[in-house]
């Protein structure tokens, strides 16, 4: 009589079990992209959007195609450019000569995932027309309000600003962005290793990855991350972080309690992708930087003595004490008789 081992489908739907099997696939395309890979899976099981920012070549938009690849997820890419306009993304009713009546024609934007390609070449206008989806995960065309498919998340790459021919993402499209990850430059182990693999495999890339996760295993696997565990101290130490962006003499607008929720759902799924059940203070830490960076504004001062975000983030994480690892531990059952 077979035996069944319900413990081990559970495994496979585990956020770690899950993270593992991503990385590692895309780990067959691409070499030391593993914290961005991280950050991907934590908003994926989050509902969250991500935002890759690097110099062309760094492979920002072979990582997001790859990703849509290994997660099955139904998706499409929009190379934005200066001359794409907002119903180039979102979709418009055209008229049907054959039946005489205007049909509504759905844009790339209707995806489970939607690769924004160099989104800040497009102008301010037509970066707005994805505010309405990452944030209510809906779009209205025209006067009439359509759901998007679920799940739905935005991964967007973008040039630095300093490049010609950019427009910088308005304050609150960067904070609908759960997080933002720069992509830099390989190190000189890493692309001998990318040249060595591409000499064996000239045309290696997106096509070369298959699915490892099942849409059912990323429902469970977000159901997961809900039940972590984050205890009053850790919950303190992330408002206090949030609250000292506010308040820190270089910066003129700090994190939102949007940036507050990002912090607690990201912690939990950074947690749950380490095979924890509950946060300790270095998930929020390290989530730091990438979850306030994109989302600070700094002061007119601090702009002209060349005062970078990222370094106000590394001040206010030095400067603030976090909690002792025991305080992060989750209480202890009281033992029944």
């Amino acid at each position: 009589m077979s035996v069944e081992h319900p413990a081990d489908d559970e495994m496979s739907s585990s956020p770690e079990a899950i993270y593992d099997a991503l990385r590692d696939e895309i780990g067959r395309v691409l070499i030391g992209n593993e914290s961005a890979v991280e950050h991907l899976t934590v908003a994926l099981l989050t509902r969250g959007h991500v935002l890759l920012e690097g110099v062309p070549g760094v492979a920002k938009t072979t990582l997001a195609n790859l990703f849509a690849r290994v997660t099955g997820l139904e998706y499409n890419r929009i190379q934005m450019t200066p001359d794409i306009l907002p119903a180039d993304i979102t979709g418009t009713h055209i008229y049907r000569e054959n039946s005489g009546e205007f049909a509504l024609q759905r844009g790339p934007v209707f995806a489970n995932l939607v690769v924004a390609d160099e989104i800040n070449r497009a102008t301010p206008k037509t970066q707005s027309a994805l505010l309405e989806a990452m944030q209510e995960r809906r779009v209205t065309i025209e006067g009439e309000t359509l759901a998007l498919p679920l799940p739905f998340m935005v991964v967007a790459t973008q040039n630095p600003l300093e490049m010609e021919g950019v427009f910088e993402l308005p304050e609150a499209q960067r904070d609908r962005f759960q997080f933002k990850l720069t992509i830099d430059l390989p190190d000189r182990t890493d692309e001998r290793e990318l040249l060595d693999r591409f000499d064996d495999t000239p045309d290696l890339g997106p096509d070369d990855v298959e699915q490892v996760v099942e849409m059912s295993e990323v429902l469970a696997a977000r159901d997961v991350v809900s039940s972590v565990y984050i205890a009053p101290p850790v919950k303190e130490y992330i408002l206090d972080l949030v609250e000292a962006t506010r308040t820190h003499p270089d910066v003129t607008h700090g994190g939102s309690p949007r940036a507050t929720l990002a912090f607690l759902e990201g912690a939990k799924a950074r947690a749950a992708i380490h095979g924890r059940e509950y946060v300790i203070p270095d998930d929020v830490k390290i989530l730091a930087e990438p979850t306030l960076v994109h989302r600070l504004v700094l002061s007119t001062d601090a702009d002209l003595s060349d005062v970078t975000p990222a370094e106000v983030i590394a001040d206010i994480v030095d400067s603030i004490e976090p909690p002792g690892a025991d305080a992060a531990e989750p209480p202890a059952e009281p033992v029944r008789n």
